[in-house]
């Protein structure tokens, strides 16, 4: 696995300037990436490199993800998603 890689996306995805996708990539990053095969990671570069409201609504489902862009990584991301807001209540955050 490639550490650099892992790093930057990391980084990346807690550092996204919009805090809502900050609360949710970054975890999601710190806990799936290394899990990840190298075509999903390409993915998930893709989608960092969207517009943050854009890749916020289609977490959220806000708003249908292009096709492109509606990949089995941004299923996983739903799924992190609901799984932490299960966890820790509807009420805490996005």
């Amino acid at each position: 696995m490639d550490e650099t890689r892992l790093k930057r996306l990391s980084y990346r995805a807690w550092r996204r300037g919009f805090r809502e996708a900050d609360l949710i990539l970054g975890p999601f990053a710190d806990s799936h990436a290394r899990n990840l095969t190298p075509p999903q990671l390409t993915a998930f570069e893709l989608l960092l490199e969207q517009p943050d409201p854009d890749l916020y609504a289609w977490i959220v489902g806000a708003a249908d993800a292009p096709a492109e862009f509606d990949t089995d990584v941004l299923a996983l991301i739903r799924a992190f998603r609901l799984h932490a807001r299960l966890v820790r209540g509807a009420d805490l955050g996005a």
